[in-house]
């Protein structure tokens, strides 16, 4: 049986488990989508890090090529 949480529409406590149940499923939905974008976008930065990295080093080779001729 869902028991509700006084002050919380769409929270209720599960009587067996004790378990808070939020049964607001469009919030629930728009953090996950919101969650999976967050992730996107730390890889990205990720990904672009290690491209500057290899653009840094590739510079310093260049640098060093022309300045021995």
């Amino acid at each position: 049986m869902k028991v509700p949480v006084e002050g919380h529409s769409n929270l209720f406590r599960d009587e067996r488990s004790g378990a808070i149940i939020n049964s607001d499923f469009i919030s629930y939905n728009q953090y996950m989508i919101s969650r999976q974008k967050r992730e996107i976008q730390k890889q990205e930065i990720e990904e672009l890090k290690s491209e500057i990295s290899e653009i840094k080093i590739l510079l310093k080779k260049l640098l060093e090529k022309n300045e021995s001729w």
